[in-house]
């Protein structure tokens, strides 16, 4: 397979992780938000703890399939690039919904594709999960 394939071949597979882990994340914040009563950027945080958790095994094993990497190191580094995706999206998250007066779901959204692939998938893919 050429490198170009490749590349598109492995986003693919990071996008469909995300998904994944957006869709747990939304899930969680909503349900913690809307049936639980707890104050919507709460929810975002745990939402995205959730989702966090379900993205990084996921491309662990399927996606970037790191080699010859130290576990503690990649653990480190995942760490340090997911507590700055936490911190984005839920500041986005809060910035857009009390800037916009509009629903929070509609402000979370538009945080987690903004971080998601500008933050997350080239932090994980050149970074975290590189094969040296």
């Amino acid at each position: 397979m050429g490198k170009l394939k490749q590349e598109l071949f492995t986003f693919g597979k990071a996008q469909l992780s995300a998904l994944a882990a957006t869709l747990a994340d939304f899930l969680t914040t909503i349900v913690l938000a809307e049936a639980a009563g707890l104050w919507y950027v709460a929810a975002t945080f745990i939402g995205a703890l959730t989702g966090g958790v379900l993205n990084f095994l996921t491309n662990y094993r399927w996606v970037f399939k790191p080699q010859r990497q130290q576990k503690g190191q990649m653990a480190m580094r995942y760490a340090l690039v997911w507590c700055g995706s936490i911190g984005l999206n839920t500041l986005l998250t809060y910035l857009l919904t009390e800037l916009s007066h509009r629903y929070f779901v509609l402000a979370k959204v538009v945080a987690a594709i903004l971080v998601g692939v500008l933050w997350n998938y080239l932090l994980q893919r050149h970074w975290v999960f590189r094969n040296r």
